[in-house]
């Protein structure tokens, strides 16, 4: 590493073979269509490639951070300095583990892609993450769940990347998997790949329970909007959602953020809406649900800078 210290960043991830864009709109690689430029941001296509960029970043002091879907973020108007990643060619594989009814993937696959997948196979489990908008390697990061399930009902184990290069493999049980919880939020590592444990079921049924359940998301949730799913983490004994609508916030705005008046659990870009118009409705809310029930919103979507 000593030899390349004084190569430019840019230039090793061109040499590491990533797609590289200077200054890209993050509003393009978030679900809630808000963020400015990334410094640099590049598409990794394996894991040789991804023990280049993150030593060679952290040798220069340089801040690298990895993104899914960009379904759960909220970027800064500012933008992003340093190095912002995504996750391809061999992060893209998937693949039945041969005479088990264990699935093994890679970090960038899509959930809907893995749903798919596992729906054919004849797999059954996962349905619950059919129309959450992220990847795999962020549906652990933040143990996404819907409908009474969750990625810890599912997951084995998980492959990661430390800043060093090395990789390691964590059983489900040494990750901390709790409510919108996993040991990743406190580490800086980068899921590479993940093991998961389905049952045999009948595609068809399978697939009904997909529909079923997609129909129920479109019915209640605002999918017609740029957002970032659920703003707020369940209070116990209550339902946010429930909070903010009886506290009258359906529908009130900040800039282009608004509650969503389908679903009071959601902030939706109305239009043009900044990140610092999503940060003053979300304080406007927890501020005034905090008055009038007592209760404290934990905000779920994670802001990064």
């Amino acid at each position: 590493m000593r030899l390349n210290e004084t190569k430019p960043m840019e230039q090793i991830l061109r040499d590491a073979g990533c797609e590289v864009k200077e200054q890209e709109p993050m509003q393009r690689h978030t679900t809630f269509h808000i963020g400015g430029p990334a410094q640099w941001f590049a598409c990794v296509p394996d894991e040789t490639a991804l023990a280049v960029v993150l030593q060679a970043a952290r040798a220069r002091s340089i801040p690298c951070r990895v993104i899914g879907k960009g379904s759960n973020l909220l970027v800064s108007d500012k933008g992003l300095s340093g190095v912002t990643l995504c996750l391809e060619g061999e992060f893209l594989s998937l693949e039945r583990i041969p005479g088990t009814n264990r699935i093994r993937c890679g970090a960038g696959v899509p959930l809907s892609s893995l749903c798919s997948f596992a729906c054919k196979q004849g797999l059954a489990g996962l349905e619950f993450a059919w129309g959450i908008p992220g990847t795999a390697g962020g549906a652990v990061f933040m143990n996404a769940g819907a409908y009474g399930s969750e990625m810890k009902d599912v997951l084995v184990s998980c492959t990661h990347m430390n800043r060093d290069g090395t990789v390691e493999r964590r059983q489900a049980q040494d990750l901390g998997l709790g409510y919108r919880h996993s040991a990743y939020q406190e580490s800086d590592a980068v899921i590479l790949s993940l093991e998961l444990e389905l049952q045999p079921g009948d595609p068809e049924e399978i697939r009904a329970k997909m529909d079923d359940l997609m129909r129920r998301r479109k019915e209640k949730q605002p999918l017609e909007y740029p957002s970032a799913g659920s703003v707020f983490k369940r209070p116990e004994g209550h339902f946010a959602g429930a909070l903010i609508e009886q506290c009258g916030l359906k529908g009130k705005r900040v800039g282009g953020a608004m509650v969503s008046p389908k679903h009071a659990g959601f902030i939706v870009n109305a239009g043009d809406a900044t990140c610092q118009d999503v940060l003053g409705l979300i304080a406007d809310i927890q501020q005034t649900v905090k008055k009038q029930t007592g209760v404290s919103l934990e905000c779920e979507v994670r802001p990064i800078e």
